[in-house]
């Protein structure tokens, strides 16, 4: 029995003025896409134009106040699971001098209002004990944030849980339910912190404005974070320069469409470039481990692992300008790594792709067609192959 795939059955669907999302049948698909896996006669050797300087790092530069500390409990936060802690967190950020420096919120449980929210000042760092959590007091709305990072510059969010109000949310209505929601700012680093049950995305990263007047969110670092079991994505990015996404967890996404581990999918907003994923893991995913969509380039996913997810490990719905290399994905539902619609200049490299397609083969039994772990739309071009290995061992020396 061939494997079926998505492809031929993917539309795009608005599901907000901000964020649009693909809407796609899992089941059911009647007839299987042929896959151009041959080369093209006219396509050349995919040349990718990737940044030539290392822009990121393990240790970013992110101009921190030093000469001010702050304890929430100082201005009132009691951290029972009970007493609405808003507005003594935000006491504590904004009794910071204009140079900012650190709030430190010890262990506790800590509601939020996350209609109001914690918002971010410039310069600022918030610094969760280890045993500290900040949790949503459930609403109805369809638009919240636990943490608002707009239009700000030089912050820190380190360390803690995060945890949303999926469970009981009040309403029925909407998917921006947000943990940290990155706006418009540059400078930003995400560090230590677990993020959970949110109703939308555990993390957003975006733009405000449009056209001449679009400010995109800029050199936003997001490392050793788990975001689990949120509704909509564990991370979407739409525009925004120079996001390095490391040593991070995307599990268990599911509610809600594209319910991926993360997407990037920036389209008519803007433009979105150098983005680079490296040493991540995407488990279980009721999506796709990794969606990309148009408008995007200089995208590295390097050194991820990507398994157990029910779409693809990877999905390029038209994405272009793609570096995917050195990744291991297995036993996900769908094939390790889709390249779809009109997607260009894209290079797979050195990855191991096995014992993918597990909706139509059995994971533990080696052969089948090479489109088991690796899926390449008519319509592509300039999509280099090399150096993968595969389910079946006779594809391992397949170049395109």
């Amino acid at each position: 029995m061939p494997i079926q795939n998505l492809f031929a059955n993917q539309t795009l669907a608005s599901r907000s003025p901000s964020v649009a999302a693909v809407k796609r049948s899992t089941v059911g698909v009647k007839k299987p896409l042929i896959l151009a896996l041959a080369a093209l006669a006219f396509a050349a050797p995919a040349v990718p134009a990737f940044a030539a300087t290392q822009w990121w790092s393990t240790k970013p530069k992110v101009e921190i106040g030093h000469s001010a500390q702050i304890n929430v409990r100082d201005k009132g936060a009691k951290g029972d699971g009970v007493h609405n802690d808003t507005a003594a967190i935000q006491a504590a950020i904004n009794a910071l001098p204009a140079s900012g420096g650190t709030v430190k919120i010890p262990a506790g449980r800590y509601m939020i209002d996350a209609e109001k929210s914690i918002r971010m000042r410039s310069h600022t760092r918030l610094l969760l004990d280890t045993n500290a959590e900040l949790v949503v007091i459930p609403n109805s709305l369809s638009r919240s944030r636990l943490i608002r990072v707009w239009n700000v510059t030089d912050v820190r969010i380190v360390g803690g849980k995060m945890l949303g109000d999926r469970a009981k949310h009040k309403g029925t209505r909407g998917e921006w339910g947000m943990g940290i929601d990155i706006i418009a700012s540059k400078n930003v680093v995400v560090k230590g912190t677990h993020l959970s049950e949110f109703w939308g995305d555990g993390i957003y990263i975006g733009a405000k404005g449009s056209g001449r007047y679009l400010k995109v969110s800029e050199n936003v670092t997001i490392m050793n974070v788990v975001s689990d079991h949120n509704r909509r994505q564990g991370l979407s990015i739409t525009p925004a320069k120079h996001v390095y996404v490391v040593n991070s967890t995307f599990s268990n996404t599911r509610g809600t469409l594209p319910e991926a581990g993360i997407d990037i999918e920036p389209q008519v907003q803007g433009p979105t470039s150098s983005i680079r994923l490296e040493n991540n893991t995407f488990v279980g995913n009721h999506g796709n481990g990794i969606e990309l969509h148009t408008n995007i380039s200089d995208i590295a996913i390097v050194g991820n692992k990507m398994t157990t997810n029910r779409g693809f490990g990877v999905l390029s719905v038209g994405a272009s300008n793609l570096k995917i290399q050195r990744n291991h994905a297995t036993l996900n539902k769908l094939a390790a790594v889709g390249i779809t619609r009109a997607a260009h200049d894209v290079q797979i490299v050195d990855n191991v792709l096995q014992f993918n397609s597990t909706r139509y083969m059995s994971a533990t039994k080696s052969g089948g067609g090479l489109d088991r772990d690796l899926q390449v739309a008519s319509g592509t071009y300039r999509v280099s192959v090399s150096g993968n290995t595969f389910s079946n061992t006779k594809y391992n020396n397949y170049t395109r």
